[in-house]
């Protein structure tokens, strides 16, 4: 899966939409993900819904005489069109503090004292409390059967909306059960229908037991990782034959990539290549492509925050794009290991496929801020396969490579070798 999401706070209502998916389909993307589109709250927040069953009158055309709902199915149509899945976010761990539910089926919700919790969570030793959310109780309501067939029905209206793919918020917050009969029963009536589990945040153990549920995708914690530290690889290795996962380099949580990395376009390049290439799945979030600086915020972005920039790395994110598609390797949990470099800025990453003979090494240069050197004696020790390797780079592939090999990477720079 290579995922684009459009962040409908910065894109803004559903008639201007258009541009973005064109953009993203130039890119290479074959999937969409919209946040939630449903009916806000008071506080506004994207994760906030009120009513599962509207959408949002904000992203609606003024001009248009169609209903809501024939809106948003003609913006599906129109991804479908340039070959674009639309995945959309199932926030069903939480409502809105001010939905009607709270009154109508105040049995679905965690209590604390007499009255509905909200939800929250620790943030560097601190607790954060959402107070405008209430958070349903899926593990102890005296009402399962109903909130389960409520959550059942919201997926079947998101579906009728034309969407083919569901992110499931804080996926690990709700039993496993649940999750594996929600899914098996979507299913078997909507057997193309994807199921992606948002697991960050939680522990090792919550992650496989989610993944076990039956999810077709997760996401993992490559973002973070430092080139070196063993628990990526570590934690790759807990789920890879258990479920595909999805790495970014950036979301709509996280700090915008560019002002990050101190406006280093070459840091930026470096983690997207790496990103696409280490896991079966990619994402970035609207503005990726162009070094946005300002972070995406479920309140108060809107399209004024749209940055105009000098950068532009459409072309590159489409040449790995490229990579990605062209070669099974990368379209998988593949078998991943570091090999040992003498140069410690060098990550030399090999990769087998194990559903087709496809093989590939990985150098990147870890230090978007200097030149570095990679030599290698002989190429093909590091694989299994025969010869030849094929250099299929995004930058300055080379015809024949060399037996002694040696390159100079520039900063960040990454290099792709594939087998046949």
């Amino acid at each position: 899966m290579k995922i684009y999401n459009l962040f409908p706070r910065l894109a803004g209502p559903l008639h201007q939409w258009k541009p973005h998916l064109e953009r993203a389909a130039d890119m290479g993307f074959d999937w969409i993900f919209v946040n939630p589109v449903q009916k806000l709250g008071r506080s506004r927040s994207l994760y906030s819904i009120k009513d599962y069953f509207q959408i949002d009158p904000w992203l609606l055309n003024p001009r248009s005489s169609a209903a809501p709902e024939t809106q948003m199915r003609e913006i599906v149509s129109q991804a479908e069109s340039l070959g674009l899945g639309m995945i959309v976010d199932l926030v069903i761990n939480h409502c809105a503090y001010d939905s009607a539910l709270l009154k109508q089926h105040p049995e679905w919700f965690v209590k604390q004292g007499p009255r509905i919790a909200h939800p929250y969570c620790m943030h560097d030793g601190e607790k954060v409390v959402w107070r405008d959310l209430a958070q349903f109780d899926h593990l102890n309501t005296s009402d399962p059967e109903g909130l389960y067939q409520y959550c059942r029905d919201v997926v079947e209206y998101l579906i009728g909306l034309g969407f083919k793919g569901l992110r499931c918020d804080a996926a690990y917050q709700l039993p496993s059960r649940f999750w594996a009969r929600l899914i098996e029963e979507t299913k078997r009536a909507h057997p193309d229908t994807v199921f992606l589990a948002e697991t960050l945040g939680c522990s090792a153990e919550q992650t496989r037991e989610t993944a076990r549920a039956g999810f077709d995708f997760i996401f993992n914690s490559s973002k973070w990782w430092d080139f070196s530290s063993p628990w990526l690889l570590e934690q790759y290795q807990l789920t890879r034959d258990i479920v595909p996962s999805i790495s970014f380099p950036e979301s709509h949580d996280t700090a915008r990539a560019f002002a990050e990395y101190q406006q280093n376009i070459e840091a930026i390049k470096q983690r997207y290549f790496f990103a696409a290439l280490f896991s079966a799945g990619v994402m970035i979030p609207m503005g990726f492509e162009f070094g946005f600086q300002k972070p995406l915020h479920v309140v108060h972005t809107t399209p004024a925050d749209w940055e105009n920039t000098s950068i532009d790395l459409t072309g590159y994110i489409k040449q790995i794009n490229g990579i990605k598609s062209r070669h099974p390797v990368f379209n998988e949990e593949s078998v991943t290991q570091l090999i040992d470099h003498s140069n410690p800025q060098i990550l030399l990453m090999h990769k087998t496929a194990s559903r087709k003979r496809n093989e590939a090494l990985v150098i990147l240069n870890k230090d978007p801020w200097n030149r570095q050197n990679f030599v290698s004696d002989n190429l093909y020790s590091l694989i299994q396969s025969e010869p030849p390797l094929f250099d299929v780079s995004p930058e300055w592939p080379l015809d024949y490579l060399p037996t002694p090999f040696q390159f100079e990477l520039t900063p960040g720079m990454g290099r792709v070798l594939v087998t046949q």
